[in-house]
C-alpha cells in the first residue's frame, strides 16, 4: 500500500494530467506498490481536487459490469468512478477530438435517482424505489495515461471515464423490462456492437445495487438527482476523429454524438 503522501502525489498527477492534457505514465509504473484500495482512495482525492476547483459531482459510473468488458481488460469484478458536470455533453453535439486521448465508446442505461440510496446492502427493491427514471446513454471511455495501464490504474482514473452523453427520452422502470433492453452501437451508420442489458451483472438494477453498497463502504451516498451509468452491455470499440456515434435502445430511444475532426 501507498503512504498518504504517495496517494496525494498520485492524485495531483492525475488531476494535472486532465487539466493540462499532458498525459502521464500509468500510476502503477510510478508507484509499483499501488493496490486496489490505494486506487479508490486516489480517485477520491482527485474528486476532492476537482470539487475544490469548482467542478460538480453529478453521479457515478460503474465499469466492467459485463463479462465482455472484464475479459477485455483482465478484471475479476466491476469498478466505479465519479461523474463531473463538465464531462456531460449535449446529445447530438460534437466532442472536440483534441480533448480526448485514446477513446472508446460504450452504450448503457443511465439511472437517475429521485431518492437517496445510502444503505449497507441495498436490494433490487431499494434501487427500484430510488430510481425516478432511466435514460439511454453513451459513455466515451478515455484515460489520462500515455499507455494502457492495469485495472488499478483504471480505478484511480475515475474508471476511465471521458465524456457522457445522455438521451432525452426518460422511461420509468414500470414501463420497460429493464433486464431485456436490446441496444446497438452504430459508428458512421454501421452497427458494430449489439447486446442486451442483462449482460450488465445480470441486470442493471444489480449493478446499481452493487455500486450503492460499495460506495456506502467508503462513506459516499447516492443522492437524489445523481446519474448512475449502470455499465456497458457491449464491448467498447475504439473511436477516431470524424466518427458519428449513435446508440439505439429498443423501447428506450436513442442518443448520438460526433467526434470532431482533427485540427489542420
Amino acid at each position: 500500500m501507498l503512504t498518504e503522501q504517495e496517494r496525494a502525489a498520485a492524485a495531483r498527477a492525475l488531476y494535472d494530467a486532465e487539466r493540462d492534457r499532458a498525459w502521464i505514465e500509468p500510476l502503477t509504473n510510478t508507484h509499483p506498490g499501488m493496490d486496489v484500495e490505494d486506487a479508490y482512495r486516489v480517485s477520491m482525492l482527485v474528486t476532492e481536487l476537482k470539487v475544490a476547483a469548482g467542478r460538480r459531482v453529478v453521479g457515478h459510473k460503474i465499469g466492467l459490469t459485463s463479462p465482455a468488458m472484464r475479459e477485455l481488460v483482465g478484471a475479476d469484478e466491476p469498478d466505479f468512478g465519479s461523474l463531473f458536470d463538465d464531462w456531460v455533453v449535449p446529445e447530438s453535439s460534437t466532442i472536440p477530438v483534441e480533448e480526448l486521448n485514446e477513446a472508446r465508446v460504450e452504450i448503457e442505461l443511465a439511472f437517475v435517482l429521485g431518492r437517496p440510496l445510502d444503505v449497507p446492502r441495498p436490494t433490487a427493491a431499494d434501487v427500484v424505489r430510488a430510481t425516478e427514471f432511466v435514460l439511454p446513454a453513451m459513455e466515451v471511455v478515455d484515460s489520462r495515461f500515455r499507455v494502457r495501464g492495469t485495472v488499478v490504474d483504471s480505478i484511480a482514473d475515475a474508471a476511465t471515464c471521458g465524456r457522457v452523453v445522455l438521451g432525452s427520452r426518460p422511461r420509468r422502470l414500470t414501463d420497460i423490462d429493464v433486464n431485456a433492453v436490446v441496444g446497438s452501437l452504430e459508428i458512421n451508420g454501421e452497427v458494430v456492437e449489439r447486446g442486451t442489458s442483462a449482460a450488465s451483472m445480470g441486470s442493471p438494477v444489480n449493478a446499481v445495487a452493487w455500486l450503492a453498497a460499495t460506495l456506502h463502504e467508503f462513506g459516499v451516498p447516492l443522492e437524489p438527482g445523481h446519474v448512475i451509468l449502470s455499465g456497458s452491455f457491449v464491448r467498447a470499440p475504439w473511436i477516431s476523429a470524424g466518427d458519428c456515434l449513435t446508440a439505439r435502445f429498443e423501447g428506450c430511444g436513442q442518443v448520438s454524438v460526433d467526434i470532431g475532426q482533427a485540427a489542420a
